[in-house]
C-alpha cells in the first residue's frame, strides 16, 4: 500500500512501457491492433473491480453490470444527443453510472459477506435480462449499431492506431488516478476495511461511507471500460452486461493477482493471449482456462503478480531470523507523547447512568450506573458474564441501550454509531486483540493518529507525504516499546506484542477517556509489568475505564472499583473496600487454588511416554520460531509449558496438532510419526487442541458444538477414555442447561468449558491447552481447575499458562521456552515454593 516515492512511480513507468509495447508486440504474435485495444478496455475495468475486491474487500460477482451500463449509456447518449462525438457520451456515461450506482450502493452495501455478492449476481442477471428484453431502447438481441468514434481537429479515431492511442492515454491516466488513491489516507483506511471492517469502525472511520465511496469508484471506473468497449466495436449487445462477462472479469483480477495495482492488467494479458491462441486448437479453451484458473487459485493466491516473489522465496530463501519480539527497543519511563495529551480538566468525564440492554430473553445488562472522572483509573470487575464487555459495548456504541443515558464530557452520546463516539473522543481495546493483521504495525498506528487529522479524508495526497502523522506515529511506536519492528505485519507478532498494538491503536486515537477490556489477559509477569506502567502512565492525562480479571493487580493501581454481578453494579467503592467486602469474595474472587489430587508421587517411576518430541523446528515465513525443541509427556501427568510472550509456546502447540507445519524433527505419538500429517489425521489419533481465544463455532448451539466435536474419528471405539454425552455434563454440569444456547451467548467461563468439552468429545488420548485460564473470573478458574485435576488420571495433558502459581500447583513437570528453544524442564514443585530459585530459572 505504501513505500518509496520509487515504488509509487514503479507503477506509472511498467504501465507506460506496456502500453507502448503492446501495440508492437502483440502483431508480432499474429494478433491485430484492436486486440491491443482490447486488452486496455478490460485492464480498464479490472482495475476499477481491483478497487473492490482486492482494495476493500468486497466480492462482486456482477460487475459486468457497471461495464454494460456505461456502454448502453455512451451508445444511447450518442445516437440520440451528441451524433458524430465521443467525448460527450463517455463523460454521460460515467455521471448516469455514478448516479445509479450511488443509489444501488446504498441499498446492497447493508449486506455484507456472501449476501453482498449474491446481490451482485442478481443486479447483473436483472441488468441482462432488462437490456435483452427491452427492445425499444436497448435493440434487444441484435443491440445497438452504427456508433461513430468521430475524430479531432486530423486525427480520424477509426484508424486503429489513433484509438489505441486514445484509449491508452485514458488507460495510463485510470492507472495514475488508482495509483494515487491507493497510496492515499482515503485507500489506506480502504485496505483496513479489508482486514477489518469492526476495528476500523472504532478508529472513528464511518466505514459504510467509505465503502460506498469505493463502491461508486469502481463502477464508474468499469463503466468507462464498458463506453470504450462499444466504440471498439461501434455495437453494444446485452452480452456487455451479461452474468458470464462478470465472472470473466473477476477471473482476471485473481488471476493477475487482487491485491496488486497492476496485477489485474497482467491478468487480462494472460486471459486475452491464452483465449486468442488456445481457441485456435479447441473449442474447448474455456475447459482449460478454468483449470488454470482453479490452479492459481491453489498453488499462487497472490496470482501472476505473486510469482515472481514466490520463486524468488524459493530460489533464495530470506535469512532467518529469530522471533520480531526481541528485536524491540523499549524505553522504560517515558512520558506519554505530547500530542496524546488532551487539555487538562476536572470532574466527571464519562457518565453512564442506568443502562440497560437485553437480548432476546437474555438480561445482559440491568441499570448499570458509573462515572470515571478526571486522572484516575477505574476498573470494572465481576465474574464471567457478569456484564462487564456488555457495558463495555454499550458505552463505545457497538450496541444501543434499550434505555438509559450515555455521556461523553457532558454530551449525550447514547445510541450514536461507534464511529461517531469514537471521534468525540472515546477509544477502546478489545478482549480479543483486535488489529489489521495483513498491515504493518506502522500502518496500524498510522489510522488511528491518521483519524484524528482533517486529511483523513483525502483521496489525492500521498499517506507517506504527512510529516505530522509520521511523526506522531513514530512518537507512539517509540513510547509502546515497538521501535525496531515497526515493519512487521501485526499477524506475525506474538501475543504479547498484538496486545500493545491493540493498545496503541485505541491511545492513538488521541481519546478523552480509554476503554480497555482485559489488557492483561494471556501476558507473561514481565509483559504485565510493562503494561500496568504504560496504563499508569497513560492516566495520568487520559483517565482509564478497565476490565481485568487480575484482582491483585487490578486493585493495587486502580483509583475506584465497581463490581457487576448478573448484569447489575454489585457496588462501587475504594480498592480496599472491595477486596474486604464479603459479597465480593463470594462471587468472584474465590477460596484460592485448590489442592491437587490427581499428581502421583515424586519417588514414583517414570511412566510409558505418551508424547516424544526430538529436534523440532518450526518457521513463520524466515522467522525460525521453535529450535530443536525437545520435550516428553507420559501418562497420567500434566506437562506446563513455560516461557515469556513470543518465546514460541503456542505455535509449539500448533505444530503438534498439525496447525502449522514442522521444517524438520520428530512428533511421535504412542509411537506414531505426527511429522507431515495434515491437522485433521492428527485430530482423528486422538489429539484434542483447544486453541487461544477457545475457537468456537459461533451461531451453533452448545449441542452442536458437542456434535461437532464428536464426528469421525480413528479413536472412536479403542481401548481407553469414551467421553459421552453423560461423562461430560458430569464434569461441566452448566453445560447441560445450556444445550439450545448459541456458543457466543455463553459468559466466558461457559465458553471456555464448552471448548474443553468439545475437545473431550473426539474421545481424545492427549490434551493440548492454551491459556485455558485467560479471562476467567477466579471462582471458574477453581471449577477448570478441578477439572483438569481430575482429567490427568484419564489421559495426559500439555498445557500454556501464564498464570505460574496456577499452572505449577496444577502441573506435575514443567518445560520452559526463550526463543524457540527449551532452556529448562525438571518438576513444578521447587519451582511453585521457592520464589528465588523460580527467578533464576524462568527470569520470571
Amino acid at each position: 500500500m505504501t513505500g518509496t516515492p520509487h515504488s509509487a512511480l514503479r507503477p506509472m513507468l511498467i504501465g507506460a512501457a506496456a502500453l507502448v509495447a503492446l501495440p508492437l508486440v502483440l502483431p508480432a504474435v499474429g494478433l491485430t491492433v484492436n486486440i491491443a485495444t482490447v486488452v486496455v478496455v478490460l485492464a480498464i475495468s479490472a482495475l476499477g473491480l481491483n478497487l473492490l475486491v482486492g482494495y476493500t474487500g468486497l466480492t462482486s460477482f456482477g460487475h459486468a453490470a457497471w461495464f454494460g451500463l456505461g456502454g448502453y449509456a455512451a451508445a444511447i447518449s450518442q445516437r440520440a444527443w451528441f451524433p458524430g462525438e465521443m467525448a460527450l457520451p463517455l463523460l454521460f456515461a460515467l455521471v448516469l453510472v455514478a448516479l445509479v450506482s450511488a443509489g444501488v450502493g446504498a441499498l446492497i452495501l447493508r449486506r455484507r459477506g456472501v449476501y453482498f455478492a449474491l446481490l451482485t449476481l442478481a443486479l447483473s442477471a436483472l441488468c441482462y435480462t432488462v437490456a435483452f428484453r427491452w427492445t425499444e431502447v436497448t435493440g434487444g438481441e441484435d443491440g445497438l449499431g452504427g456508433l461513430q468514434r468521430g475524430s479531432l481537429g486530423p486525427v480520424d479515431f477509426d484508424d486503429p492506431i489513433a484509438f489505441y492511442v486514445f484509449v491508452a492515454v485514458i488507460g495510463l491516466a485510470v492507472l495514475y488516478f488508482l495509483q494515487r488513491l491507493a497510496r492515499s489516507p482515503f485507500g489506506h483506511v480502504l485496505a483496513a476495511i479489508r482486514e477489518n471492517q469492526l476495528r476500523a469502525t472504532f478508529q472513528g472511520y464511518d466505514v459504510d461511507r467509505y465503502k460506498l465511496v469505493a463502491f461508486v469508484i469502481s463502477a464508474v471506473v468499469t463503466a468507462l471500460g464498458g463506453a470504450l468497449s462499444v466504440f471498439l466495436h461501434y455495437i453494444v449487445t446485452a452480452e456487455a452486461i451479461s452474468v458470464p462477462l462478470s465472472g470473466t472479469l473477476l477471473a482476471m483480477v485473481v488471476i493477475g493477482g487482487m491485491h496488486t495495482l497492476l496485477g489485474p492488467a497482467l491478468g487480462v494479458v494472460f486471459y486475452i493471449v491464452f483465449r486468442e491462441f488456445l481457441s485456435i486448437w479447441t473449442a474447448d479453451w474455456l475447459f482449460w482456462f478454468g483449470l488454470v484458473f482453479v490452479g492459481f487459485i491453489l498453488f499462487s493466491p497472490e496470482g501472476l503478480a505473486g510469482i515472481w516473489a514466490e520463486l524468488k522465496r524459493r530460489v533464495r530463501p530470506p535469512a532467518q531470523d529469530a522471533a520480531a519480539m526481541s528485536k524491540r527497543k523499549i524505553y522504560e519511563g517515558l512520558p506519554l507523547p505530547a500530542f496524546l495529551r488532551p487539555p487538562a480538566r476536572q470532574g466527571t468525564v464519562l457518565d453512564v447512568q442506568a443502562v440497560s440492554k437485553h437480548f432476546g430473553g437474555i438480561r445482559a445488562v440491568d441499570g448499570v450506573s458509573l462515572t470515571v472522572e478526571a486522572g484516575e483509573i477505574h476498573a470494572l470487575i465481576g465474574p464471567n458474564g457478569a456484564g462487564k464487555t456488555t457495558t463495555f459495548n454499550l458505552v463505545s456504541g457497538l450496541f444501543a441501550p434499550d434505555r438509559g443515558t450515555i455521556r461523553l464530557d457532558g454530551t449525550p452520546v447514547s445510541g450514536l454509531p461507534a464511529h461517531r463516539i469514537s471521534g468525540r473522543g472515546l477509544a477502546r481495546s478489545f478482549q480479543i486483540t483486535s488489529l489489521f493483521n495483513g498491515l504493518t504495525i506502522h500502518e496500524n498506528l498510522r489510522l488511528s493518529v491518521q483519524a484524528t487529522h482533517p486529511g483523513r479524508f483525502n483521496i489525492w495526497r500521498d499517506v507517506d507525504s504527512d510529516t505530522a502523522v509520521q511523526a506522531e506515529t513514530a512518537e507512539l511506536i517509540r513510547f509502546l516499546g515497538l521501535e525496531g519492528i515497526e515493519t512487521i505485519k501485526a499477524g506475525d507478532l506474538s501475543y504479547g506484542g498484538q496486545r500493545l498494538v491493540d493498545l496503541g491503536i485505541a491511545l492513538g486515537l488521541k481519546p478523552q477517556v480509554l476503554l480497555l477490556d482485559e489488557p492483561l489477559a494471556g501476558l507473561a509477569a514481565a509483559e504485565r509489568e510493562r503494561v500496568c506502567r504504560l496504563v499508569r502512565t497513560i492516566a495520568q492525562t487520559v483517565p482509564v475505564l478497565m476490565v481485568e480479571h487480575d484482582i491483585d493487580r487490578i486493585l493495587a493501581f486502580s483509583h475506584r472499583v465497581t463490581v457487576m454481578n448478573q448484569g447489575a453494579v454489585l457496588m462501587t467503592g475504594a480498592p480496599d473496600a472491595v477486596r474486604a467486602d464479603p459479597r465480593v469474595q463470594e462471587i468472584y474472587t474465590g477460596s484460592g487454588t485448590p489442592a491437587v489430587t490427581g499428581r502421583g508421587p515424586a519417588t514414583a517411576g517414570p511412566r510409558p511416554a505418551v508424547l516424544e518430541v526430538e529436534k523440532l523446528n518450526t518457521f513463520y515465513g524466515k522467522s525460525h520460531i521453535l529450535d530443536d525443541v525437545a520435550l516428553t509427556v507420559r501418562e497420567g501427568e500434566i506437562v506446563a509449558l513455560l516461557g515469556r510472550n513470543g518465546a514460541g509456546k503456542s505455535t509449539l502447540l500448533k505444530t503438534l496438532a498439525g496447525l502449522v507445519p514442522a521444517r524438520s524433527g520428530s512428533v511421535r505419538f504412542h509411537g506414531q510419526e505426527l511429522v507431515g500429517l495434515p491437522a485433521p489425521d492428527i485430530a482423528r489419533l486422538g489429539i484434542g487442541y483447544v486453541p487461544q481465544g477457545r475457537g468456537l463455532f459461533a451461531g451453533m448451539s452448545v449441542r452442536e458444538n458437542l456434535r461437532l466435536g464428536r464426528l469421525a474419528r480413528a479413536t472412536d471405539g479403542r481401548t481407553g477414555t469414551v467421553w459421552s454425552e453423560a461423562r461430560i455434563f458430569e464434569m461441566f454440569p452448566v453445560l447441560a442447561a445450556r444445550l439450545s444456547t448459541p456458543a457466543d451467548y455463553l459468559s466466558g467461563g461457559e465458553q471456555q468449558m464448552l471448548a474443553v468439552a468439545r475437545a473431550l468429545s473426539g474421545n481424545v488420548r492427549l490434551l493440548l491447552l492454551d491459556e485455558p485460564f485467560e479471562g476467567l473470573a477466579p471462582a471458574v478458574i477453581e471449577e477448570l481447575f478441578r477439572v483438569f485435576d481430575r482429567l490427568r488420571a484419564e489421559l495426559p495433558i500439555l498445557i500454556v499458562e501464564h498464570n505460574l502459581d496456577l499452572v505449577l500447583a496444577l502441573a506435575d513437570r514443567v518445560f520452559a521456552l526463550e526463543r524457540g528453544a527449551v532452556f529448562h524442564e525438571g518438576g513444578s514443585d521447587k519451582l511453585l515454593t521457592n520464589l528465588d530459585y523460580r527467578k533464576e530459572i524462568l527470569w520470571l
